[in-house]
């Protein structure tokens, strides 16, 4: 039987980390999303998006899905795009890695830039992104993804949750994930809930812009998170607590993932593992954490993480 290069998506492995866990912590669990056709979870909702759109007449083969992106949902939608026979015109910055732009570019993307300041993540550059993209879109044979007003996407987390709760035999303590435009995490958190809404969950993001925690917007490096305002779907009743995780953790992290656990990934990664193990420290030995690793190492190799 032949089948469509998008049905490797999903069913990601789940393992349990070895060596960065002090003794007395709850045990940390993460799910391997870079083993998606990618190298990122965004493949789950792009997919999702996509086949949504075509079932709702939104687009036709030949049209094109155009889109703001940090780089990972933009891979994952010039993939999806390219297996399913639709052109897409990422609008994305220098801010973000140049392996994501070779890469949306290698599947036939269509690339408008905006140009940051100096490499800074911030709600300016973000919001200016967004009007770009919608601008673009209103041209005939155009879709306009918009992630942060799509509610299809968080549906393509739905097997996400429900992978972790079969591959965890249902004993999940606390779910641990970094926000951007929160399909990820409340996509997750349903399915999670529907089987136990005693799981604790932590949304993740930069400390230097700790908008939903109520602080003010800044700007930092932690790439496919914190946009810098409160996304338009964010529920916080989804949520039992946040957490913020500066640059500097996030990137120390994702080094040492490497290093001690052969976990080769990016910033958010870090991010997330610095929240889950605060989190398991204070849960104690018994208890088990789940977070994600977002996506591939090989996506920062030209920026400061891996920089030695």
């Amino acid at each position: 039987m032949i089948w469509n290069v998008t049905g490797g998506i999903g069913n990601t492995p789940l393992i349990k980390l070895q060596k960065i866990v002090p003794e007395n912590s709850a045990g940390v669990f993460a799910k391997l999303e870079w083993a998606n056709p990618t190298g990122s979870m965004k493949d789950r909702m792009a997919k999702a998006v996509i086949e949504s759109a075509a079932a709702k007449g939104k687009i036709n083969p030949g049209d094109t899905v155009v889109e703001y992106t940090a780089g990972t949902t933009g891979v994952s939608l010039a993939f999806v795009c390219a297996a399913m026979g639709y052109k897409f015109h990422a609008v994305f910055s220098d801010a973000f890695s140049d392996e994501k732009r070779r890469t949306m570019q290698a599947f036939g993307a269509q690339i408008t830039d905006v140009k940051s300041d100096n490499k800074k993540i911030t709600e300016a550059l973000i919001k200016e992104m967004i009007a770009t993209s919608k601008k673009l879109s209103e041209q005939s044979g155009h879709w306009w993804c918009d992630q942060l007003n799509n509610h299809d996407a968080s549906k393509g987390y739905h097997a996400l949750g429900e992978e972790i709760w079969q591959q965890m035999n249902g004993k999940v303590d606390a779910f641990v994930h970094c926000v951007s435009t929160v399909h990820s995490i409340h996509g997750t958190t349903e399915i999670l809930w529907q089987h136990d809404k005693n799981i604790h969950i932590v949304a993740v993001e930069p400390d230097e812009s700790a908008v939903l925690s109520g602080r003010a917007t800044g700007s930092h490096k932690i790439e496919g998170i914190g946009i810098g305002f409160i996304p338009p779907l964010w529920q916080p009743e989804m949520v039992n607590e946040i957490a913020t995780v500066t640059t500097e953790e996030a990137k120390s992290m994702a080094r040492r993932l490497a290093k001690e656990e052969g976990i080769f990934a990016g910033t958010s990664t870090g991010a997330n593992v610095v929240a889950a193990l605060r989190i398991a420290e204070r849960l104690g030995k018994g208890k088990n954490v789940v977070t994600i690793i977002v996506d591939s190492g090989l996506r920062y190799l030209s920026t400061d993480v891996y920089r030695y």
